[in-house]
């Protein structure tokens, strides 16, 4: 289908030829040359889930460049570079100076009228929602659908205008009525990959430690004083230090503004603590759609991405709403005032159950529907509308349309795994030791819970001093195992237990009192492979040794363990170390 919007001429205009085919190509010559222009890293990264529609082998030639003015454009230029287009990179003041068969950009700006080429914009989010008067000059068009972004001397300047549902159609036709003519709804090819990606959950679960019956919490801020960061700062650090981190991995998705405004040491520097308690970070460049889809809880905002995973009817907590920046017609205003809340300094574990189990997949599906319309079509719409205003140029329309990619895997920034816990602990009914570990962080001062618990590599001056539980989790040590274990009793003399990683699935494990096994964790048939870590065995070997009778339930240390964090279940056996005493 050629997509043709009224009022449009494409017919190419005199002194614009394209050279022939030189004898030193491979293929031939392009038929037509295409500019994708950016503002910010989020409208960059969105012309990606669109260049692969326009194909090199229909005779299309990408360039690229920045369209001055954003206050986000830091990182621009660096980021197409690392992309490998380099040498297609104009300047504006180039790409102005040179025609082009059509240009696309996801985010719109009136400068834009400079350049010689039919302009279509795209959405760079879930719609147009954010009251941005700074750019749009308006308290009641968001940025995107105003006005003053889209016309310049009362003629407007996109030749097309792709929204993502109809209902951006009658939010447009108050702000810019003169614009909707040029408006066409061609859904969302972002979420469509993000949908595209589910049979992917697994890997990217797997990716972001969500492994051993931990579930995901993927934490959401957009950005300006109204988002989740901005309102709650601590709340990262809150978040992975109040979860069990056997129960629990938590990731962070940043609007990739945040880091543009505060730059990437900024960030870093903000959340360094939450790193080295186990919080993941995504890069702002990508991996965010992998999050979605992989996570089972968002703690989110206003921001695109909250939405996104609301779409695929994940369990939503607001801990920021944004309404005094939304257009109050507008979806998201409807999410933000529809979501349930979460109480930052309420008790965000037992919030995040709750949450879970009064899930309705029903309560947000009226506003998602409101937001994107022709789900799982748009990539196949978006290319008509490119293909129909590069037809004059001789680019004929692909006999195919390609199927949306699945995003790619994501890769969180280096952190720390955690190395000291606060950890309690009980027997349950059914014998089984119940662990729960909470990762501590430095200048994070909380009321203790129970006992300590450190991995060798714990670096803070008086945590190791004060812990019950010391591990150690590399294999491949210099130092014996055994030779470790009696050195460490005899250098930290508070010490009741320590374990020592021998492999992914044994541990060795001595008692202050001499008793020394070797753990090993038992494999079902058919069963995943087992992993043991140290840290855990060593604290549910403390809590066994330290109930009145020295006993799990009834069954003496060193008889086989069943360790429960969460949902799961970790089976242990033990042997005997040659020489030990296995009684009390």
């Amino acid at each position: 289908m050629e997509f043709r919007l009224p009022g449009i001429s494409r017919a190419r205009r005199p002194g614009r030829p394209l050279p022939g085919r030189d004898r030193w190509d491979t293929w031939e010559a392009p038929r037509a040359r295409v500019l994708c222009v950016a503002r910010t890293l989020t409208s960059a990264t969105r012309l990606l889930d669109v260049l692969p529609l326009l194909r090199r082998e229909d005779g299309i030639e990408t360039y690229y460049t920045v369209n001055p003015g954003s206050a986000f454009a830091e990182g621009l230029h660096a980021y197409f570079t690392s992309l490998g287009v380099g040498d297609r990179l104009l300047s504006w003041e180039e790409a102005t100076r040179r025609p082009f068969d059509l240009a696309v950009a996801c985010t719109v700006n009136n400068s834009m009228r400079q350049l010689d080429a039919p302009l279509v914009v795209l959405p760079h989010g879930a719609g147009y929602n954010r009251l941005v008067t700074e750019t749009t000059g308006d308290a009641s068009a968001p940025a995107g659908l105003s006005r003053r972004e889209l016309t310049w001397r009362g003629k407007v300047v996109p030749a097309a205008i792709g929204v993502s549902h109809s209902e951006q159609l009658g939010r447009l036709a108050g702000s810019c009525p003169e614009a909707v003519e040029r408006a066409a709804v061609v859904g969302d090819i972002c979420l469509d990959r993000i949908r595209r990606s589910l049979p992917l959950r697994d890997r990217y679960r797997a990716l972001l430690g969500a492994v051993d019956g931990r579930r995901l919490v993927v934490l959401h801020s957009t950005w300006s004083s109204h988002s989740l960061l901005g309102t709650h700062p601590e709340l990262p650090l809150e978040l992975v230090t109040s979860l069990p981190a056997d129960e629990y991995a938590v990731a962070a998705v940043l609007h990739p503004n945040v880091w543009a405004r505060h730059s990437r040491r900024g960030v870093l520097e903000r959340l360094e603590r939450a790193m080295d308690a186990g919080l993941l970070v995504i890069p702002p460049e990508e991996g965010w759609r992998a999050a979605v889809v992989a996570g089972d809880w968002v703690v989110g905002d206003h921001g695109s991405t909250t939405l996104y995973s609301a779409a695929l009817d994940r369990t939503v907590l607001l801990a920021a709403t944004g309404l005094d920046e939304l257009d109050a017609a507008s979806p998201t205003a409807a999410f933000a005032r529809r979501a349930p809340r979460l109480d930052v300094a309420g008790d965000l574990y037992a919030q995040l159950l709750r949450a879970d189990a009064e899930h309705d997949p029903e309560l947000l599906a009226p506003v998602v529907d409101s937001q994107w319309e022709t789900p799982d079509k748009s990539t196949a719409l978006t290319q008509d509308l490119l293909y129909g205003l590069l037809a004059d140029a001789g680019v004929g329309a692909p006999a195919a349309t390609p199927e949306p990619e699945p995003v790619p895997d994501p890769r969180p920034l280096a952190h720390r795994a955690p190395t000291a816990f606060d950890v309690t602990g009980r027997i349950g009914a059914d014998g089984a030791v119940e662990v729960r570990r909470h990762p501590l962080a430095p200048r994070h001062d909380t009321e203790p819970r129970g006992f300590y618990a450190v991995t060798d590599e714990e670096t803070h001056p008086l945590w190791p001093q004060s812990a019950d539980v010391l591990a150690r989790t590399l294999v491949d040590a210099a130092t014996p195992p055994t030779v470790w274990a009696e050195e460490a009793f005899r250098r930290l003399p508070g010490l009741s237990v320590v374990g020592a990683a021998l492999d992914t699935d044994r541990c060795l494990v001595r008692l202050r009192d001499g008793r020394v096994w070797e753990a090993l964790a038992d494999r079902p048939w058919g069963a995943a492979r087992a992993r043991l870590d140290p840290v855990l065995v060593a604290c549910a070997v403390h809590v066994a040794a330290s109930t009145d009778t020295g006993t799990a339930g009834g069954t003496e240390l060193g008889a086989p363990l069943v360790i429960r964090t969460g949902r799961r279940l970790c089976r242990v056996s033990f042997r005997v170390a040659p020489g030990s005493c296995s009684g009390g």
